[in-house]
């Protein structure tokens, strides 16, 4: 049995009202707090991208301040976020533009994150070097395991105006690679800032609620987007079949 916790979108830097980041600060640690009590241990936790609000290296420290955990932690750059900074401050290496992406071997699967980013850009697209590195490590060491993959930007239409128009392009060409590998038990994102689940290349594609604030839909009202709902996360759950069970959180405040 595997179990990852999924998080997204905390935003950290992010000024609301004044507050000189405060709020995301406060809600991103009421996140990781609850995590952190679990009884259970966890195998990992995702955090799928837009870390920081506004990629600075300050932010970033603040991340790995904010985001550190008793549990293993895996990222993924966002939209929001800046390589370079992210590279040096969280990963420890050189300043670089290259497209951040890891592979992590947890018990019993592989995760595979996967950065969506454009630099400078608020849509997203999985450049050939990482479709070509996707491709490799699925094809290369424990092919006998599932194996998930994640990123920010989701590749398909979630029917949210707001977030649409900057999910991820040039899907047909991930589409094929995932179809090569049928070790690929599901796909990860976020972007979206809202608990949603759908289908991409016959895998499901689960998203993960924002910490920072919540995108709603056109029934709902409102403006897209509103900072009054709580943040929540989801727990994946994989059995022995390779079936993904996804579970959502609401975290209230203690």
């Amino acid at each position: 049995m595997l179990t990852i916790a999924h998080l997204s979108d905390t935003h950290l830097g992010q000024v609301h009202r004044g507050d000189g980041g405060e709020r995301a600060r406060r809600r991103a640690e009421q996140v990781m707090a609850y995590l952190d009590a679990l009884p259970g241990p966890l195998d990992a936790v995702l955090v799928t991208g837009d870390l920081a609000d506004h990629g600075l290296p300050e932010e970033y420290r603040q991340v790995a301040e904010v985001l550190a955990s008793r549990h293993p932690v895996l990222l993924c750059p966002g939209n929001h976020d800046r390589r370079s900074a992210y590279r040096e401050v969280l990963l420890g290496e050189a300043p670089g533009e290259e497209p951040v992406n890891r592979l992590h071997r947890l018990p019993g699967a592989d995760v595979l994150m996967l950065d969506s980013s454009i630099p400078r850009q608020d849509d997203g697209l999985l450049d050939d070097a990482t479709l070509d590195w996707l491709d490799a490590e699925l094809a290369a060491g424990r092919t006998e395991l599932p194996a998930l993959v994640a990123f920010h930007h989701p590749p398909v239409e979630l029917h949210l105006p707001y977030v649409d128009p900057i999910r991820q392009f040039g899907a047909a060409r991930l589409a094929r690679v995932l179809r090569r590998h049928p070790r690929v038990a599901a796909l990860l994102c976020g972007h979206a800032h809202t608990p949603a689940a759908t289908t991409f290349a016959g895998l499901p594609l689960l998203v993960a609620p924002g910490v920072a604030s919540t995108v709603t839909l056109p029934c709902e009202g409102g403006h897209g987007i509103t900072f009054d709902h709580p943040p929540m996360l989801a727990f994946h759950v994989m059995d022995g079949d390779r079936r993904l069970t996804t579970h959502y959180r609401v975290v209230s405040p203690a």
